[in-house]
């Protein structure tokens, strides 16, 4: 492994690796993140990477980047890259992480970590040997850094709804909804991994376990394709992934989960809604709102609503004043900033790798008893198993 990058006077220069979907709101989030904290270093953004040279090049200047490419490995080899953004298709991610990994970078890695078990694996391993050496990783599981729901874990945590029972969580989209919608990458197995699995419930998994405090440790589930076959571009295409998937889910601390999600739920566009109801009281949230926590604390038998935007509040320090609400994008730039702040002291990020694995852990659950017809299966606990790599 080559040498870390060392801690230049200067800020740490960033490469984002994709420039879609990801790419943009992760582009938004280095362009802002120096001003998030008053004294804060930034970032130099120094290089947008695709594989389309003119439209990375139109979309490097549009985002505020200082260039573009197309040769990711050669990006590697810069001395003026310090962190490594990966926000390409599931399929690259193990390939990309774990090269800038071994080259001495940092890396955020979009999620899910990654679109199998093995890769997962092989992603925490080269994690953790970078680690040995300074060398920091994190994923991008971005809605932990709502206020509203970090201030849900804090409630959670400081025992204010009392032993959590049980939770509803569903994340609800309908760009599938048309039939006639297109075929893309995300429909295809060998590109995705899975389908709404890996795009929703990677995000539902991880606030189970984040919210909580608790592992996973068995599912019931059932998966759908409603729509096998889309128009691609030459001709009719097979759908090999899910649309849709529901579970119950069971935990180490004795809740019980029902999880559901879909990429086909019409008139619902980014619908992410969390129940957590415990022994002595209730949270609600829902992303389409996300400025707002519904809570029922200490005892209280209805909710009350709290607009979470005071400066006490969860990563509201560094914004408006009390009521100027903020957006989807702004999930982004605590996230860049908690890395960075990370770096700055020498702490490991989260989530981790491990935090990832253990997510992919329960998707993979998920599809095998959906393949079993909905019989129990048991998630394995939260270490790596493959040869030369220490159990958590």
């Amino acid at each position: 492994m080559t040498t870390p990058p060392s801690a230049a006077p200067t800020a740490p220069g960033v490469a984002v690796i994709g420039y879609a979907f990801m790419g943009k709101a992760h582009s938004h989030a280095w362009r802002n993140v120096g001003a998030l904290r008053p004294g804060a270093p930034g970032v130099r953004r120094q290089v947008l990477v695709g594989r389309d040279a003119d439209a990375v090049a139109v979309a490097a200047d549009q985002y505020g980047w200082a260039e573009s490419a197309t040769d990711w490995r050669a990006v590697l080899e810069r001395d003026d890259i310090d962190v490594v953004d990966v926000c390409v298709p599931g399929h690259l991610h193990a390939e990309v992480a774990i090269a800038a990994l071994e080259a001495g970078k940092h890396v955020i890695a979009e999620k899910p970590l990654a679109n199998s078990l093995g890769e997962a694996e092989k992603m925490v391993a080269a994690a953790r040997a970078a680690r040995a050496h300074g060398v920091q990783s994190m994923v991008g599981f971005n809605y932990r850094r709502v206020p509203a729901l970090a201030l849900a874990r804090q409630h959670v945590a400081a025992g204010r709804i009392g032993e959590v029972r049980q939770v509803r969580i569903a994340y609800l989209q309908d760009w599938l909804a048309d039939e006639n919608a297109p075929m893309t990458w995300r429909l295809r197995r060998e590109l995705a991994g899975s389908g709404a699995l890996g795009d929703l419930a990677s995000h539902a998994v991880d606030q189970v376990r984040h919210l909580l405090g608790q592992e996973v440790t068995g599912v019931n589930a059932l998966t759908e394709t409603f729509v096998r076959r889309r128009a691609g571009a030459d001709g009719p295409e097979d759908v090999t992934v899910d649309d849709a998937a529901w579970s119950t889910l069971r935990t180490d601390g004795g809740a019980v989960v029902s999880l559901e999600v879909s990429r086909m739920a019409s008139a619902r566009k980014n619908a992410f809604g969390i129940e957590v109801y415990g022994s002595s009281g209730a949270l609600r949230f829902d992303l389409e709102s996300l400025n707002h926590l519904d809570v029922a604390l200490d005892g209280a038998d209805s909710f009350s609503r709290v607009l979470v935007t005071e400066p006490d509040h969860p990563y509201l320090d560094g914004w408006w004043p009390p009521g100027h609400v903020l957006g989807w994008d702004a999930t982004f730039t605590h996230q860049a900033a908690d890395f960075l702040a990370a770096l700055a002291s020498g702490e490991e990020p989260a989530p981790s790798f491990e935090d990832g694995l253990a997510v992919q852990r329960v998707l993979a659950a998920i599809e095998e008893s959906a393949a079993a017809e909905g019989r129990t299966v048991h998630v394995e606990a939260a270490g790596v198993t493959t040869e030369g790599v220490e159990d958590r």
